[in-house]
């Protein structure tokens, strides 16, 4: 099966901070990409689902936060589902109100574009507004996550 060979893509992890104005909150991805440099664009996989896709939708807005290989921690409780996850971490504000984790590697504070349909997720393709780096280190890569995601059923 293909879908056991996932983990050998390379993708980073990260977490989003989504927000509607009044609410925010974040999630862990691992399905983040650059779609176009010109003007520049990341697209998200999200489950429609989630409460935090449904702030995105309203608000329209996202950060990405780059997770480094020590933040394995960090990617398991946003992974989660519970009230007030946000609580306990630094967070700031970037310039279109999306929560940016102040302990991340690096951040992009982005516009949702538009979304297409994937399968059993949704696509936001967002633009970045901007970006900077916030700590050094090395990003956490998906497959160092080992069945952090649960995922593992799918690959038998």
């Amino acid at each position: 099966m293909p879908e056991a060979l996932i983990k050998q893509i390379s993708l980073g992890v990260y977490v989003i901070g989504v927000s509607d104005g009044k609410l925010q909150n974040a999630f862990t991805a691992a399905w983040v990409m650059p779609v176009s440099f010109d003007p520049f664009l990341l697209a998200i996989s999200i489950n429609p689902g989630h409460f935090s896709y449904q702030l995105m939708q309203t608000g329209g807005i996202c950060s990405v936060n780059v997770l480094a290989q020590d933040q394995y921690a960090i990617a398991k409780h946003f992974g989660s589902s519970g009230k007030d996850k946000m609580s306990g971490y630094k967070w700031q504000k970037g310039i279109t109100g999306a929560p940016i984790l102040a302990e991340s590697l690096a951040y992009f504070d982005c516009q949702v574009s538009h979304y297409t349909e994937a399968g059993d997720h949704k696509i936001a393709v967002c633009k970045v507004l901007t970006a900077a780096k916030l700590n050094e280190g090395f990003p956490l890569i998906y497959n160092q996550t080992g069945d952090m995601d649960g995922s593992s059923h799918l690959y038998k």
